[in-house]
């Protein structure tokens, strides 16, 4: 089949980017999207042309590394859905695609379609460790956890921090992976000693790094590969507000002392 490919291309982050046209035709349907586009940069490297830079690594839909814009949609049509698992028979002979890195002021572009998604590790490290002293590997049933608490716990820690959330969001808010990652830990009794300070740390440093505010629009849901929860940006609001309240308690405490 014939794909025509339109694809921004951008030497570095201080380079200025443009869309530049290519026709594959010798596209197998049974090829995922990163396949054809591996085709595309092997013709390139045979013309003596600079590939077409983009991120992956585990090629499952496991790592998150390979997400960028197709037709506008982080990740391509399909939904729950990672480039990766994007195969060409969900397009058609001929079509037309247009492709480009996610487009957010703390994801700046490096080169082509790859972007810096570093600022999702800084938030990551912002909301610390859990401190609990297990001493060796604890019996598995040592500590009771309810299975509702469990359930929307190991669906939090589902998030693959691919940043199409981001992508999708009209405010570029990163609302969705942070409260995924508060919400895997703040759900479990293990993560409850830290609970309140983790949700201030990390929700500081999101906006700290350039992310906009959540509106519930509820594009992140939808985009979202893996099918995190809406529902969990509640739950680090309602964090984030309790943590904030303890501080300005503790601060007016120690004022008084």
């Amino acid at each position: 089949m014939k794909i025509i490919l339109n694809i921004w291309r951008q030497k570095n982050s201080s380079s200025p980017g443009k869309m530049v046209r290519y026709e594959l035709g010798n596209v197998n349907e049974h090829m995922s999207f990163l396949e054809m586009l591996d085709v595309l940069n092997e013709e390139l490297t045979r013309k003596g042309e600079e590939p077409v830079t983009f991120e992956h690594d585990c090629r499952e839909g496991i790592c998150g590394s390979c997400g960028f814009m197709i037709n506008g949609i982080p990740h391509g049509p399909e939904r729950g859905t990672t480039v990766c698992q994007l195969h060409m028979r969900h397009f058609h002979d001929g079509e037309e695609l247009w492709l480009e890195p996610f487009r957010a002021k703390a994801f700046p572009v490096l080169k082509d379609l790859m972007v810096d998604r570093s600022a999702f590790d800084r938030i990551i490290a912002a909301g610390g460790y859990i401190s609990i002293n297990t001493g060796s590997a604890p019996e598995a049933n040592s500590i009771p956890v309810k299975k509702q608490c469990a359930d929307r716990a190991m669906d939090a820690a589902a998030c693959i921090g691919c940043g199409a959330c981001v992508a999708a969001c009209p405010n570029a808010s990163a609302s969705l992976f942070v409260s995924a990652k508060i919400a895997h830990l703040g759900l479990l009794p293990q993560g409850e000693p830290e609970r309140d300070r983790r949700a201030m740390r990390m929700v500081l440093k999101m906006t700290e790094e350039g992310f906009g505010y959540c509106t519930n629009t509820g594009e992140c849901e939808a985009i979202c590969p893996k099918g995190v929860k809406i529902e969990n940006i509640a739950m680090m609001h309602r964090d984030f507000t309790r943590a904030v309240a303890l501080f300005r308690e503790e601060s007016k405490a120690g004022g008084a002392g």
